[in-house]
């Protein structure tokens, strides 16, 4: 049985991998990308959610810890990839079509012409609830944190922070209206070592993610998916850690 699926997403490392992991088995037809929050404009939407000191916090964090990070667990992430043999090919360039954003008019017009099965949404904004209730597809993201404890951001680095490893993994799970509250479809949990830190998790969470996608697609073929909802409790919403936050972290839990 045929479906027609889309990528919804950011140009970006996840996206690429996630494409060529899938594709192999169940052909997308088309991908929708979209420009990711960067820079003043994702920070004056954070200053009203979160506050100005709160955000300055988080920007002297991604500035000043991210990149001494990124150079320590730079033998850890290759250790990653080949361990999971992500296929980094190129996004094949023919199918890729680009708006400002997924929630544009334009986007959800050429959704409704595709008329996709299955939505794949990887590293895009909140979808917003006029393209869930126009496009009449099966919309699954996957997450990096496991939930609904782990909702938001960096959920695995908050898990190890909170010394709560049997909640550090990935979760699969159907997009609504909510942040990350859809029903889950499936989770695993990740292995954490000592090379492990803040920009390691997530490959290792995208690693762990790609089987579960694929699992999750082909219920969704054979029409037998079966969503577990969300707990009564929704959980908590994690945001990106300050740097005095991943200080007293780091100090007293030490947590990477």
């Amino acid at each position: 049985m045929n479906k027609k699926i889309v990528l919804l997403c950011t140009e970006c490392y996840s996206t690429t991998a996630l494409y060529n992991y899938i594709n192999k088995d169940y052909p997308i037809e088309a991908i929708i990308t979209e420009n990711p929050l960067r820079g003043m404009a994702l920070a004056k939407r954070r200053f009203k959610r979160l506050g100005f000191f709160r955000v300055c916090g988080q920007i002297v964090f991604s500035l000043l810890i991210v990149p001494v990070l990124s150079l320590f667990g730079k033998k850890r992430v290759n250790e990653i990839k080949q361990s999971y043999s992500f296929d980094e090919s190129g996004l094949p360039t023919e199918k890729i079509t680009h708006f400002a954003t997924v929630n544009d008019e334009a986007c959800i017009s050429l959704l409704e012409k595709i008329n996709p099965d299955i939505v794949l949404v990887n590293g895009t904004r909140i979808i917003s609830k006029k393209i869930l209730e126009r496009c009449k597809a099966v919309f699954m993201n996957m997450h990096a944190g496991i939930t609904p404890q782990y909702r938001g951001v960096h959920g695995g680095y908050w898990a190890v922070a909170n010394n709560d490893l049997e909640n550090c993994g990935v979760t699969i799970h159907l997009v609504d209206k909510g942040i990350d509250t859809g029903g889950i479809l499936y989770q695993n949990k990740i292995t954490v070592t000592r090379k492990d830190n803040f920009t390691t998790y997530p490959f290792s969470q995208l690693g762990e993610g790609m089987p579960l996608v694929k699992k999750a697609i082909s219920d969704a073929v054979l029409g037998q998916l079966k969503p577990l909802p969300h707990p009564s409790s929704s959980g908590k919403l994690w945001y990106h850690p300050t740097i005095w936050q991943y200080l007293y972290y780091r100090l007293f839990r030490n947590t990477k």
